[in-house]
This record gives C-alpha cells, structure tokens and sequence, in this order.
C-alpha cells in the first residue's frame, strides 16, 4: 500500500486534552482525530474520507504560557460586581488561564487512506497547500519540511528493532498485549502510558428539524500505548515503509 509521509517542526505547541480546563494540559503527540482534521482541512473534504495515520515524534521540553479566559452562564445577568464584560444584558467573567507547551516538536506522520486513489490527491494538498498549515491550536503553525509518497510493506524482522529514546509513538495496545511489542526496558521497568485517543466523530442534532443543535458523537476511539523506549521483537511482521521507518497504522 501507499501513504503520504510528512516530517514536520513546530516551534510551540499544544495538543489539548479536552478534560483540562485552567491548565490546558496537552497530548505528548498529536492525537489522531487532530492529524485527520488537518487532512480534511488542507485538502478541502466536506465529508469525512476514511483513513489511517502513524504518529511518531519527539520534543524538547515543556513549558507553560499565559492566556486569556472568558467564562459565562447561559442566561446570567450582567452585575457590576461580578462581571467584567457586558454582552447586551448578560455577564462574562474575563481572567487568566495557563496553557502547557510542548517546546521545538518534530513529528514523522503517515496517512493511509482507504481509497488508495486518492494518495496522489492529498499528496498534491500537502505538498502546495492553500494556506499555512496549523495543528493544534490555530496559531500552532506547521512546517511541513518533507513530503512524500511512499511504498509500506508489511515485513518479517529477522532480529529485535530497539528504540531508546529517539522517537516516541502511539502504538496499537493489541501489538503490545500479543508481545509483539515489549515495553520493559533495561533498569526501568515498564515505560509508557496508555490513552484512549478519538478518530472518527458524527454530528448528532439534539435541537429539532427547524433549529438544529450539533455536537460531536465519537463513534471510533483507539486506545494506544505513548512511550519512546521499547522493542519489536524479531520473527514479527512489522509495517515498515520504504524508508526502513516503522508505521504504527491507528
């Protein structure tokens, strides 16, 4: 099969986790339904086009930024002693939030879409975007420093593959439950952290016909496993593109 393989830096950036609020913690990587948006995005599709992405990546450091936080209550009131904003007649309260920043981030992405025509499509979007692209946050800028198409083949490792704390990934959990993936590295333990990111999201209308009300109905999740130190053993079949890099499809 083919993919779109993106090497990308971003200088700063978070990948908000949405059960944060006054701190805005982030992902260590992207999380998929993120990379899919951003697919979409560039590309211009109206409607979801089904796919399959590997996340892989490292950073510097952490950091935290200042930002702006406005809070109201559907339907309060304006009060001089309560609210700093008034909204016609209703009140917003304005303070400080604090956003965490993952500082100098390099990512290996591939994007493997089902209908395997349209590798060239997104390709050409990629490669000559319309508008700079982002991930993240909208002000999180990406530099896409390499695009290309590539050959992934599922192959049979002859010896164990070791990864110490160069990339990080997210790895499917049941590559890592089967032992085809160890995760115990030498002095340490087990390494890593599970989470269970979002993929694919269906519009549901809680409103009526004549004044619909959307929100978001997750219908895929993937749980996945985030570490930088583990090894594929070897008589295991691996995905690997042409490049001799791993390819964790999720």
């Amino acid at each position: 099969m083919r993919g779109i393989k993106l090497a990308i830096h971003q200088d700063m950036v978070n990948y908000r986790r949405p059960t944060s609020f006054q701190l805005r913690e982030t992902y260590p990587l992207p999380p998929i339904s993120t990379v899919i948006g951003m697919v979409h995005n560039l590309c211009g599709y109206q409607k979801y086009e089904p796919m399959d992405v590997s996340i892989q990546g490292n950073y510097f450091s952490k950091t935290n930024d200042l930002y702006t936080r406005y809070e109201f209550k559907n339907g309060m009131k304006f009060e001089k002693a309560r609210h700093q904003l008034k909204v016609n007649d209703y009140g917003v309260s304005r303070g400080i939030g604090y956003t965490e920043l993952l500082v100098d981030v390099n990512l290996i992405l591939h994007i493997v879409p089902k209908d395997q025509g349209k590798v060239e499509e997104i390709y050409q979007y990629l490669k000559y975007p319309a508008e700079f692209p982002s991930l993240g946050r909208r002000e999180d800028l990406a530099n896409f420093e390499k695009v290309s198409i590539v050959e992934i083949e599922e192959k049979e490792l002859e010896d164990d593959m070791e990864f110490r704390d160069h990339w990080s990934a997210y790895m499917p959990i049941d590559k890592v439950d089967e032992g085809a993936i160890s995760i115990e590295a030498e002095g340490t333990g087990l390494s890593g952290t599970r989470f269970i990111l979002p993929k694919v999201y269906e519009l549901y209308n809680f409103g009526t016909k004549n004044k619909p009300k959307f929100k978001r109905n997750w219908i895929e999740r993937k749980e996945v496993l985030y570490s930088g130190i583990f090894t594929i053993a070897g008589e295991e079949c691996i995905d690997l593109d042409e490049d001799g890099d791993v390819v964790f499809l999720l």
